[in-house]
């Protein structure tokens, strides 16, 4: 496993160079040890070549975007998966592109990979509740939903994020700030989060774990996911590798909510520690 969080680490090092496709593919290497990076991005680049060869030399971002659709929902059959929606298969890649089947963000991952191949500079939009994907073309921005394509109105997008409203009356955010582009960073986390809470919530520590070194590779300074990881360290039965990370927590959130539960745990970790020496 350190050696596949060495690789994804080295991938991830500088924001402007992070290969997205790359490194979403590679957080499988959690649930699959034996993953064949190589061969699964000769897949994706084959069915690009595919679809190059069918584009006229001169077909305008509209055109490349309408063949691209045809070519990924319709004749692929790449699509959401509703009938397992909460399988973590979903999240990654490979199993993606074999099944046909994922959620919003990784179905996006895969369609702005083969977009980026034929020219199509298609981003990632981090929306409430639902991945999305935007065109910048000369009249404004066409929005997508990966799981089928379909371009969305301004209407539309706005009866998708009342549901979000803020509980206490104040609204949300206008719709334009929710439409910025996902920076690879971002998207990453964000897949690595939908992970997050299938495996906490199954109990899989293991691979919950996993996520949660990721996810501190990613985010550094941020002590929330460090506490994450000292809970999977701690559930499995590791106290000298979640001490350091429930105590960074608690130095910087001395009077959270979960603090005087995190320092009953900190003093059971501090016992087990001690009988483990």
């Amino acid at each position: 496993m350190v050696k596949h969080l060495d690789y994804f680490a080295s991938l991830v090092q500088q924001d402007e160079s992070i290969p997205l496709f790359e490194a979403a593919l590679s957080i499988a290497q959690d649930a699959y040890p034996n993953l064949d990076m190589a061969a699964a991005q000769f897949e994706i680049d084959t069915l690009a070549a595919r679809l190059r060869k069918r584009l006229p030399r001169d077909a305008s971002y509209v055109q490349r975007l309408r063949l691209l659709n045809h070519y990924f929902y319709q004749e692929l059959g790449f699509g959401g998966n509703l009938n397992n929606y909460y399988d973590p298969d979903n999240s990654y890649l490979q199993c993606v592109i074999q099944t046909r089947r994922g959620i919003p963000i990784s179905l996006a991952v895969v369609y702005m990979e083969l977009a980026h191949q034929i020219g199509l500079d298609i981003r990632g939009i981090s929306f409430p509740g639902h991945f999305l994907m935007k065109l910048s073309v000369q009249s404004g921005e066409i929005i997508l939903d990966p799981f089928n394509g379909a371009s969305l109105s301004r209407e539309d997008l706005e009866e998708r994020l009342e549901p979000f409203s803020n509980q206490s009356g104040t609204g949300v955010a206008p719709l334009s700030a929710h439409l910025r582009d996902a920076q690879p960073r971002e998207i990453l986390v964000r897949m690595l989060r939908n992970l997050k809470a299938l495996y906490f919530e199954r109990a899989d520590w293991r691979l919950a774990l996993a996520v949660q070194h990721r996810l501190v590779i990613l985010l550094p300074e941020d002590t929330v996911e460090r506490r994450d990881r000292g809970m999977a360290f701690a559930n499995l039965e590791c106290p000298q590798a979640a001490l350091p990370d429930i105590e960074a927590y608690l130095a910087e959130h001395a009077h959270a909510p979960d603090a005087a539960m995190l320092r009953e745990l900190l003093q059971k970790l501090q016992r087990a520690t001690k009988r483990l020496n």
